[in-house]
């Protein structure tokens, strides 16, 4: 039975969006939180997310930047947003697709059908929320380094880019190319210098022995790789 996560703070919503999603087999599972929907994912992963982005308590797009640190799970924006830079935002974090209210059931129901069947074809599995480097327990669901001593470690955005990129993709070689495209966009090719420095960062942050690293590998002129 396919598992939906409905995120949305009008409870008329919600109880519209359980009561027909449940009518056509699917188990609906309810948030009204931010917060709540990133627990209730890392938890019960589901297969789709259907999201609001006016939360009470974090935007909408941080829940998508939260869920795309561990999962390729659909993404279906439900938002009475309707600019063009709101829906591009979105998307750009990493939504699937991006429907306006009001909406109809229907129409809604049909773009879940096609997520999902688009993701049912060849998509990588998710990986765990949570990842290990060294003595520090990465959490990608809330964006969080802990040292075993209990110490917060701080990341900068562009740091948890690239982290987020090889934590991933475990034990896969993520070319250069690729880290570049995928943290500072398209136009990026060959910037090559900025990889090294931000990886010479983490390791600083991460490794035990920063010059002799164990988890966050460099292969010579092709990229980088993360290992468990």
């Amino acid at each position: 039975m396919t598992r939906v996560l409905v995120v949305d703070d009008e409870p008329q919503i919600l109880r519209a969006l359980r009561i027909n999603l449940r009518a056509r087999g699917y188990h609906v599972e309810l948030a009204a939180t931010g917060t709540d929907a990133l627990k209730a994912a890392a938890s019960h992963p589901p297969d789709l997310v259907v999201l609001d982005l006016g939360l009470p308590d974090i935007h909408g797009v941080d829940v998508i930047r939260g869920l795309r640190g561990w999962t390729t799970v659909p993404i279906i924006v439900l938002s009475g947003r309707t600019g063009s830079s709101d829906k591009v935002t979105a998307l750009d974090a990493g939504a699937d697709d991006y429907v306006t209210k009001p909406f109809g059931v229907d129409e809604l129901l049909a773009r879940i059908r096609a997520a999902t069947r688009r993701h049912s074809h060849g998509t990588e599995p998710t990986t765990n929320p949570t990842a290990q480097v060294g003595r520090h327990t990465v959490d990608l669901t809330t964006r969080t380094v802990t040292h075993d001593d209990g110490t917060d470690i701080r990341l900068t955005p562009t740091q948890w880019g690239v982290l987020e990129q090889l934590l991933r993709n475990p034990g896969k070689l993520i070319t250069q190319r690729q880290l570049l495209h995928q943290v500072w966009g398209p136009e990026y090719q060959n910037e090559t210098n900025y990889l090294r420095q931000y990886m010479a960062q983490l390791r600083r942050k991460l490794e035990t022995d920063p010059a002799r690293p164990r988890h966050l590998i460099t292969e010579p002129g092709m990229g980088y790789r993360y290992q468990p």
